[in-house]
């Protein structure tokens, strides 16, 4: 017996919170051995360290060739971090993504529970209330807000943005702008706001009181749909299912009637939605069903609420969640039923660190845990699609709306024909115009549509062509005039407006193309009698967005223009007219997800007209009037644009047939980053030679070359299976590139920018 073996009475093999693709062995003092199980969190030395670590599994034995074996310092907490069902997911997580367990164990805790910081979860319960800074537009103004423009264009934006919320925090205008309080200050001082400190409420989804609901007689679709699903919550055991039903269905009261049966049951329950913060209708709506029984996990918790969601759910006082990605690794109690709704949002798939998609690991989830999984959509993506062709997903469908008005017709209007409207402005055609005026009269209300923020994209010099561009990125900087800057929408990056232009010394800057914040300015001058207001990630983020959105349910906006915020699933009864200011915005990106994509964002724009009593009409604005994402949008015809997207994918072995891997190698030494690219490409092709079902794709630069000051190259393999793919990854996984160069890896990606 070696000395290792004398001093310990088992042997833990621990993740780390480090880049490492292979456990760490430590020693269980006979003091610890009665605390510990798998999933545990321990307190043990790394290098000059000490660190939290999970404890994966526990031998009696040391393994062979393990030597200088260290003790685990302590035990946080009375349980395991980890219940054994989330704990054998995470693992599988990790082995899929090929990414270090100790990191994905760490994206499965909440922020106020990462690595190393663990052991303060015990006083988290303890930790003062939280405060926060409001700020409310005076009810006398010093004087007016176009001069508040002239002197200082930034404390005029942030004026714009508390004036448009009627109230925002301090938290919340650090999410939009940079350093704001000092302006606040100012703007209290000379009179334009006020300032008040409050305790922050612990759950800003709780803040308001919610009257219990009557559940409504259900469409004999909706039906159909609950009694498939709790069917199959009674054989018990995994189900897939895709509920496909158009906007204004009813997806929600099925899930919600689905849950109900597995409370029934005594089983918890899981919502994963796109963006929390831009759901609060739906926690309602959970809320008025469930009671406040229910933990929701998003952005707008601070550590205290975190930490105190997650033990409600890992101690079984909460069994139902609902939340955005990450509430896939909630730990919540006999988990019964998964529920992703809006299953085609790319927001699914995290781009950073660990790079999982929340709705195929949900499917993975489900199935280890013997639990029904739901996935719904009006435009379900072309994976979900082929997958209910092969039944891996049972496909329930609900093709009508749940009242008794139908879905909003479309047209489609040729910008090549309507090249400009009233006042010569090139924004608002006569047509759309036209429609609005009389959307007016009748006292309803609009939603206008366009997926670029900002004043201006473009800012060029009329001499020689230059554009102004970013110096960290390889794009073009947006003007936003309210602030008075061009701002970089990939790194923040900000700078003034040239009055010069710096290639030619050239005073003609002209700003091409229109946002958002331009697009609000032309609608003010052309309906001068209506109430406008604008949302986008410039004017509001996390409690502002739903300030905005319950001032237009309250009708106290007319027209209301926006980015994709306005496109998911607000119910609106008196929006009657929605228009798409330009359709065109992402269809020509070097991606070949973009025509899907943009079809799902009409589509869903679209479902925001006619949701109440009066009938909906939809304009779609577009230079393109014949793509298939426009012609089957204007149709209402998911089927036919999946039929005419499928034979390209197809003949490309492009997902949902194929399966890629996108390996990006950056760095800010353009030499270095190109080096490593063709070193690791030629390991690849090397590699490929014996699968010639695999293809392998540059390296190349990236669509996106340079950004955030490192240049981007970047390698797609190309395969049938994804076994194929992972057995041509496992060999270069742990390839260690030159100082300065990183690769990572992604598998099924997303955003191939």
């Amino acid at each position: 017996m070696t000395g290792a073996e004398q001093r310990f009475v088992a042997f833990a093999r621990v993740a780390v919170p480090a880049p490492l693709r292979h456990l760490l062995t430590y020693g269980v003092p006979e003091l610890l051995r009665t605390k510990l199980s798998p999933g545990s969190a321990v307190l043990v030395p790394l290098g000059s360290r000490r660190v939290t670590g999970y404890v994966v599994d526990l031998s009696d034995t040391l393994e062979e060739n393990v030597k200088g074996v260290k003790a685990i310092l302590a035990v946080v907490g009375d349980s395991p971090f980890f219940p054994p069902e989330l704990l054998r997911f995470i693992l599988a997580v990790s082995d899929y993504y090929l990414h270090p367990l100790g990191e994905t164990l760490r994206t499965a805790l909440p922020s106020g529970l990462e690595a190393g910081k663990v052991s303060g979860v015990l006083a988290s319960t303890r930790l003062a209330p939280r405060h926060e800074l409001v700020a409310r537009p005076s009810a006398m103004l010093p004087g007016d807000p176009a001069e508040l423009l002239k002197r200082s264009p930034r404390r005029s934006d942030i004026f714009d943005r508390i004036s448009i919320a009627g109230s925002i925090t301090l938290s919340d205008l650090r999410r939009i702008h940079r350093s704001p309080r000092a302006f606040l200050l100012k703007l209290a001082e000379e009179g334009w706001i006020t300032l008040e400190e409050r305790e922050a409420p612990s759950d800003p989804f709780f803040e308001t009181p919610v009257a219990p609901d009557v559940p409504p007689c259900l469409t004999p679709e909706q039906a159909t749909s609950v009694e498939r699903i709790t069917d199959a919550l009674d054989q018990g055991g995994y189900r897939a299912f895709l509920l496909h039903g158009v906007t204004g269905s009813g997806k929600t009261e099925v899930y919600l009637r689905v849950i109900s049966e597995a409370r029934k049951k005594k089983l918890g329950a899981a919502v994963l939605v796109p963006e929390i913060g831009l759901t609060p209708q739906l926690v309602a709506r959970f809320r008025a069903r469930f009671g406040d029984d229910l933990a929701v996990l998003h952005s707008g918790l601070g550590k205290k609420e975190r930490v105190d969601q997650w033990l409600a759910l890992r101690n079984g006082k909460v069994t139902l969640v609902v939340g955005a990605r990450s509430a896939l690794f909630a730990p919540v109690e006999r988990l019964g039923v998964i529920i992703v709704d809006e299953e085609h949002d790319p927001s699914f798939k995290q781009d950073q660190g660990l790079k999982y998609n929340a709705r195929d690991m949900a499917l993975l989830r489900a199935k280890m845990s013997q639990a029904v999984v739901v996935l719904g959509s009006a435009t379900p993506s072309l994976e979900s699609w082929r997958n209910s062709s092969l039944k891996k997903l049972e496909k329930l469908s609900m093709p009508h709306r749940a009242t008794p008005h139908p879905l909003p017709e479309v047209e489609v209007i040729d910008l090549r024909q309507h090249r400009t409207g009233p006042f010569g402005q090139d924004l608002v055609s006569d047509p759309l115009h036209q429609a609005i005026l009389e959307t007016l009269e009748r006292g309803e209300q609009t939603i206008l549509f366009l997926n670029r923020r900002g004043f201006s994209p473009v800012a060029i010099c009329r001499a020689c062509g230059a554009i102004q561009k970013c110096r960290h990125c390889s794009v073009s900087m947006t003007y936003h005039q309210k602030a008075g800057i061009l701002r970089c929408h990939y790194c923040g990056g900000e700078t003034a407006l040239p009055e010069v232009c710096p290639e030619c010394r050239s005073t003609g800057i002209d700003l091409l193309g229109s946002g958002t914040e331009r697009a609000e300015g032309i609608l003010r001058t052309l309906f001068p009698q209506a109430r406008v207001a604008r949302l986008d990630s410039d004017v509001a983020s996390g409690r502002a967005t739903e300030t905005v959105l319950e001032r237009l349910r309250r009708h106290e906006i007319d027209i209301l223009v926006g980015t994709q915020m306005v496109t998911k699933g607000h119910d609106f009864p008196k929006v009657t007219l929605v228009g798409v200011l330009l359709a065109d915005v992402g269809l020509g990106l070097p991606d070949f997800r973009a025509a899907e994509r943009a079809f799902h964002l009409l589509t869903q724009v679209a479902g925001r007209a006619g949701r109440g009593e009066r009938k909906g009409k939809v304009l779609i604005q577009t230079f393109q009037p014949d793509h298939p994402a426009v012609v089957c949008a204007k149709e209402h015809d998911p089927e036919r644009f999946v039929e005419m997207e499928i034979d390209t994918r197809r003949e490309l072995n492009y997902p949902p047939f194929g399966r890629l891997a996108l390996i990006l190698v950056s760095g800010p030494k353009l030499d270095r980053v190109t080096g490593e690219a063709e070193r690791i490409g030629t390991s690849l092709r090397s590699l490929s030679r014996k699968r010639p079902e695999v293809r392998v794709l540059g390296p190349a630069p990236a669509p996106l070359a340079f950004l955030r000051g490192r240049h981007r190259w970047r390698i797609m393999i190309v395969a049938s299976r994804y076994g194929d793919l992972r057995a041509l990854l496992q060999p270069i996984i742990g390839h260690r590139p030159r100082s300065g160069v990183r690769m990572s890896v992604d598998i099924d990606p997303m955003d191939l920018m």
